[in-house]
């Protein structure tokens, strides 16, 4: 079976029937294109192990980006990406009664557990305060920092609001990747907050949050690069040093249900984890807590 062909069928298979963001397929195109480019693989019957081994040496000697000045390989979390492309191909070869190596057979490469990038309590109330003005800007910038830690949106998806967004109940339905809906909620702040930069807009544009002109131009819908540049300002504003972008306010609503005694379970459908490993890299945020019981609680440590 021409391999071509057949990932042009897997592509359109996790489009239309599984329902992956574009940006997804791209992503898997390009993963899958340097497979057979690097190893000449014309035919699914050229996908063996030791074409997968010889492709992840290759990776593995790839350059990377450069660590405080020096260069560095490829990381092994960018090389499992490829892995998980061509493991996800193999799945829907095999699905198909495609006679091809077994997807099992591609282990994917140990990773160190993934830091967060978190702010405290302290530098996020300041943060939250930084868009003071009363000025269309300023109430903008309010409505869009609130509603972040309120509802631990992801950036695109706070792109993608609109403007006709029900304000009389304090939850609305957003959609996420893989076209998945969930319900987040509003706190009063972040309604408030919303409340006032509608009324306080002139414009009759679709989009909940769009830019704000000068002259005669039309407001036009933020874009993620836009609000990334408008939070770092007000991170240095508030006096922050540390990067602060959409995903670390994303991460400071998650432990901050987590610190409050939230389940993990209710705080993986609130950010809209298809898996509950992913939500995981949140639970360190009870490990002070737990430390405190075992401390108060456990026999060994009262003597």
């Amino acid at each position: 079976m021409n391999a071509e062909a057949a990932k042009r069928q897997f592509l359109e298979y996790i489009e239309i029937e599984r329902g992956r963001a574009v940006k997804t397929i791209e992503n898997y195109d390009r993963y899958l294109t340097r497979y057979f480019a690097r190893m000449k693989i014309g035919r699914i019957a050229d996908i063996t192990e030791e074409s997968v081994r010889e492709f992840r040496l290759w990776l593995n000697r790839q350059p990377g980006a450069r660590a405080n000045g020096v260069p560095s390989g490829m990381k092994r979390r960018t090389q499992n990406y490829y892995l998980v492309a061509l493991r996800a191909f193999l799945k829907f070869l095999r699905k198909r009664g495609v006679d091809c190596i077994s997807p099992e057979r591609i282990e994917l490469a140990k990773v160190p557990e993934r830091s967060l990038d978190l702010i405290t309590p302290a530098e996020l109330g300041r943060l939250l305060r930084a868009a003071d003005g009363s000025d269309l800007r300023s109430l903008r910038d309010k409505a869009i920092l609130e509603l972040f830690f309120s509802t631990g949106l992801r950036v695109s998806e706070l792109c993608a609001l609109n403007s006709d967004l029900n304000l009389s109940r304090d939850e609305f339905s957003v959609r996420g990747k893989g076209e998945k809906v969930r319900v987040v909620f509003l706190s009063p702040a972040a309604k408030n907050a919303v409340i006032a930069y509608l009324k306080a807009r002139k414009d009759m544009e679709e989009a909940l949050f769009v830019s704000v002109p000068r002259g005669s131009k039309s407001p036009t819908r933020l874009s993620p690069r836009l609000i990334e540049l408008m939070i770092k300002k007000y991170a240095a504003k508030a006096g922050i040093t540390k990067k602060v972008t959409p995903h670390v306010l994303r991460h400071s609503f998650a432990t901050d249900l987590l610190s409050n005694g939230a389940d993990i379970r209710s705080v993986q459908q609130l950010l809209g984890h298809a898996s509950i490993n992913t939500t995981q890299i949140y639970t360190h945020v009870t490990d002070t807590h737990l430390r405190e019981v075992h401390k108060k609680y456990h026999s060994r440590t009262q003597h």
